[in-house]
């Protein structure tokens, strides 16, 4: 380590290069901040806990495993591809007598929560065994019996009743009448807060729809008994019966079944987007690091030429890379650490995560973003200090002085085999369909990205050539600066690369959503054909389908029950889990016909019902199924089917992917009530009273704001992404302009005036910001098609006006990035 100790020579060339060394010190100080920022949402993602409330005082619970499994390959190639289920797993309720017995187990309570309508409100149902961990207790009356309820003095009220009365109650069974047997207050784990009414257990488990399923079982411990001992036991007795035991802290993610797609949401940020920005951040600053080395090229030979050894010119670009990198981590990472918490705070206002799910900043994201900077200047100055290092000393001068016209061997044949399988790649996403054509897609920019850095002097100079021949007739300023950068094409390459960057990455995630929101848009304008929509986001009541259909002039209604399965996609191999939007339509599939127009390609939807299902074209070529073969898949509580495939359709995008009949799937969700009923024919004054009534259109306006925060997380992440590019490609404009200082001040001694040096500098500013723009959208195009094409069907959606600001700004980067430190240079300049 001595040897890369900062030696004189270093710090001098710290202290007189001050331009080139902030560069450098800029773009690790923004690398640090991606870094950090990204590392920190993955680590929270991956050590995220809720605090355990409903279940506080329960040494153990025992639940079912909310993942499915999907199980490829033997032996070593054996694989688990879990996949969290969209709603609640449950267990058999009879499995509490047996942790009943348990030693040192006090009691064992099987936990119910189901919604449960009273008129125009709602209430939370319960289990009356819940009170015993929960410290509900009795104000007035007795426990109910079958028949029999106990509310809270919220529900009460609003029922308008008391002890003795009767009151109306609609749940998954139906509406029924229960007798009022006592009034009671809610305990500290009564969460969340709001009415509740508690059935007797024997009841509850029918009411919530899962006759003989409970949602948990509480194990209360006799006092003194060892937590972890109750919980060996319980484990032990439970064996073979697939149930889960949670102790400690895993007790809160039990009841918090948020938890689980908090931490996928933010180990998708951290670690899928986090690589690819840690990536794009790492090799933006090591091409940072390397132009401020090359910069230095005449310092390096004039050193060489003097006598100093190879080995002394590695160390000292070693050590400057020492000087600069961990202080520019430290301070990047403090920015970081903002922007995580920012990030984490938008995601918590929009309900992606718990509120009770705190960022977690530890020393760990920290220590690999500065690492990881200090790593990437090492590596790309001894990279880029090889050459120099190597040369002759008699030959140093004289190459120093010119600039070499190809790039290396092995990084041109690096770079033309990146060309190369981008173009492979292009091709198989365009033969290919739906989640092949995606995955082809991803890695289409990723190569073209590293072929463009790669080929960057080659590809600059093509630009700067095509750029002269089309200004060959212009100004004396445009045709210097064409001559500049097919001379200086290094530099020029170097200024370039952010800026596609910039374009693709950004252009990528954002006409990504926007094609998919306007497909989706389009096919749910179509798609719904009723004349009235009535919603209710709490449920409708449970027989507002007969309601509707007696009301005068209605010819046909049909409720939805709106959730998602999970799928099995993919080949081979590799196989995983995708969540298909789905719904269970309360009448036959000829109803649905008459209020909503699926688009039927293959099939027909008559044939919808019990073990029959339809599906959408995406889906059916992801999963490589067609009419008549089954598709296997879990239904949201993780129970597997297989119904047969009767029908394909075209708008699934907008509609749902999955349609199949609601008895199916009303017995494996915790809400029973429909969200949506379509009705055609009737009056939208008759319909007020069973829900919120909107004709299709205003319908379509609600159902495209539900999509507002994968907008905005796909916004944030392009404009994180773009911003530092944006940041990478201003900061090296400024550090080649900088850096010609000798070359500007000659030109004014030749007689160019001020004015047309600036011309000069803007026409180059616009030549790297228009070949950026170019190249950038040339590989989002490319990869955008198949992608959308797979995913969509359709042809990429780019609105004008935001694609025009894209390369707009870009271009009004490049131009002030190269103005304003040419003013100052030429300002500092003779005459």
């Amino acid at each position: 380590m001595r040897s890369l100790a900062p030696n004189g020579l270093a710090r001098a060339a710290v202290r007189f290069k001050p331009a080139s060394f902030a560069g450098t010190f800029v773009a690790l100080m923004m690398s640090a901040l991606i870094v950090c920022a990204c590392g920190i949402l993955l680590e929270t993602g991956a050590r995220a806990s809720v605090p355990a409330e409903r279940y506080a005082k329960s040494a153990v619970v025992v639940a079912a495993d909310q993942y499915a499994h999907l199980v490829t390959g033997s032996g070593d190639s054996r694989s688990d591809s879990p996949g969290l289920l969209p709603d609640t797993a449950r267990v058999d309720a009879a499995l509490t007598h047996k942790a009943a017995r348990v030693p040192q187990v006090k009691a064992a309570v099987p936990d119910f929560t189901f919604p449960v309508r009273e008129g125009d409100g709602m209430l939370t149902g319960h289990g009356w065994g819940s009170h015993a961990f929960t410290d509900a207790a009795l104000v007035s009356g007795t426990a109910p019996r079958t028949g029999e309820v106990v509310l809270d003095e919220a529900a009460a009220r609003a029922a308008k009743a008391g002890v003795g009365d009767t009151v109306s109650l609609e749940t998954a069974t139906g509406r029924a009448e229960f007798h009022i047997s006592g009034l009671a207050e809610a305990g500290s784990g009564d969460v969340p807060r709001g009415a509740t009414g508690w059935f007797s257990d024997a009841q509850a488990s029918a009411l919530a729809g899962h006759p003989g399923k409970a949602d948990a079982i509480a194990v209360l411990a006799k006092p003194g008994a060892d937590a972890d001992a109750v919980a060996d036991g319980v484990r032990t007795a439970l064996a073979g019966t697939r149930a889960e035991v949670y102790t400690g802290g895993d007790r809160g993610a039990v009841e918090e079944h948020g938890l689980g797609y908090a931490k996928e949401t933010l180990t998708g940020l951290g670690g899928s987007f986090g690589g690819i920005a840690a990536v794009v951040a790492v090799f933006t600053a090591a091409g940072t690091v390397a132009l401020s080395v090359a910069q230095r090229a005449r310092e390096f030979a004039l050193l060489r030429a003097i006598g100093a050894t190879p080995r002394q010119i590695r160390r000292a670009v070693a050590a400057e890379a020492l000087l600069v990198a961990p202080l520019a981590g430290l301070v990047g990472c403090l920015p970081g650490v903002g922007l995580a918490h920012w990030w984490f705070g938008q995601l918590k206002d929009r309900g992606a995560i718990p509120e009770a799910v705190d960022l977690h900043v530890s020393f760990i994201p920290l220590v690999v973003a500065v690492g990881l900077g200090l790593l990437t200047a090492l590596v790309a100055g001894w990279a880029a200090g090889r050459r120099p290092a190597k040369t002759k000393p008699g030959q140093a001068l004289t190459d120093a002085s010119v600039e070499r016209l190809r790039p290396g061997v092995i990084r041109t044949g690096l770079g033309v085999g990146a060309l190369v399988g981008g173009g492979f790649l292009t091709g198989l996403a365009a033969r290919s369909a739906g989640d092949d054509a995606a995955n082809a897609a991803l890695g289409v920019v990723m190569l073209f990205m590293l072929a463009v850095a790669l080929l960057g002097p080659l590809v600059a100079r093509l630009c700067a050539t095509l750029f002269g021949l089309a200004l060959r007739d212009g100004s004396a300023a445009a045709s210097l600066a064409a001559a500049n950068s097919r001379t200086n094409a290094r530099r020029m390459a170097s200024a370039i690369t952010p800026i596609v960057l910039a374009m693709a990455f950004s252009s990528t995630l954002v006409f990504l959503h926007t094609s998919e929101s306007h497909v989706a848009a389009q096919q749910l304008r179509v798609g719904v054909t009723a004349d009235h929509v009535v919603t209710d986001p709490a449920g409708l009541p449970a027989d507002a389908v007969s309601r509707a259909a007696r009301l005068p002039g209605v010819d046909v209604a049909v409720g939805l029950l709106e959730t998602q399965v999970l799928v099995p996609v993919g080949s081979g191999g590799d196989r995983w889990l995708e969540g298909a939007a789905t719904q269970g339509i309360s009448g036959s599939g000829a109803q649905l016909a008459k209020v909503q127009d699926l688009g039927v390609r293959r099939g027909g939807l008559d044939r919808v019902g019990r073990g029959r299902i339809a599906i959408d074209r995406t889906l059916a070529t992801s999963a490589k199924v067609g009419i008549g073969d089954k598709l296997p898949l879990y239904l949201p509580d993780g129970t597997k089917v297989s119904p047969e495939v009767v029908a394909v359709y075209g708008r699934g995008l907008g509609l749902a992917a999955v349609t199949m009949d609601r008895a199916s799937l009303a017995a494996h969700v915790t809400s029973g009530f429909d969200g949506t009923m379509l009705v055609r024919g009737g009056d939208a004054r008759d319909l007020a009273p069973l829900g919120k009534v909107t004709d299709a259109s205003g319908y379509a306006v609600e159902r495209n704001t539900d999509s507002e925060l994968n907008a905005w997380a796909n916004y944030t992440m392009a404009a994180v992404l773009g911003g530092f590019a944006a940041v990478a490609a201003a900061n090296t404009l400024v550090m080649t302009v900088l850096d010609r200082r000798r070359e500007l001040d000659m030109l004014r001694l030749v007689g160019a005036t001020r004015i047309q040096v600036m011309r000069m500098l803007r026409w180059e500013g616009l030549l790297v910001a228009t070949a950026g723009v170019v190249l950038g959208t040339s590989i989002a195009v490319a990869t955008l098609i198949p992608m959308t094409r797979g995913l969509t069907g359709e042809s990429p959606y780019i609105p004008p006006l935001v694609y025009g600001a894209f390369a707009a700004a870009a271009i009004g980067l490049g131009l002030l990035a190269v103005s304003l430190p040419g003013r100052a240079v030429l300002r500092e300049g003779r005459a």
